[in-house]
């Protein structure tokens, strides 16, 4: 099931340090650009991926057409595609080690999430991190203290 309390939810945000962004966009009206430079506003390392941007640059990060593609440790994936396609690449997320599977707002897939929870992975669906930062209070990466 699902991460669905907030305690939950916020320690996934306080131990996330980098997340890859399926679905990342360089045109600034799309939500997925905004997201990307809000997190990184937040102290998150954010890896674009999206297959048809490979090798250009979004917010100042190289963009990978794969998750499974970046060369270092992805601890969350955050994806910014349609429902329907993200199955294979929540099994992606999983094959690459990822440790949190987040599916931003209307995409639920609840197949894929079973697979990522058997896989051991963290699910958070349906949601999206821009609103639970602030609404749950965690402070940006750089800015934690001990008693986070």
């Amino acid at each position: 099931m699902p991460l669905e309390s907030d305690a939950e939810i916020a320690q996934v945000l306080r131990e996330t340090r980098t997340i890859a962004l399926v679905g990342a966009s360089d045109d600034p009206s799309r939500t997925s650009f905004r997201i990307m430079e809000y997190l990184q506003d937040q102290g998150y390392r954010v890896i674009p991926v999206n297959p048809r941007l490979e090798g250009k640059e979004v917010h100042g990060e190289m963009v990978f057409a794969r998750i499974g593609d970046i060369p270092h440790p992805i601890q969350m994936a955050d994806f910014f595609i349609n429902a329907d396609r993200v199955g294979p690449l929540v099994d992606e997320a999983i094959e690459a080690g990822v440790k949190t599977v987040w599916m931003q707002l209307g995409v639920i897939d609840d197949a894929a999430a079973e697979r990522a929870e058997a896989a051991g992975l963290n699910v958070v669906m349906d949601r999206c991190p821009k609103i639970e930062i602030p609404r749950l209070g965690v402070r940006p990466v750089g800015a934690l203290h001990a008693e986070d």
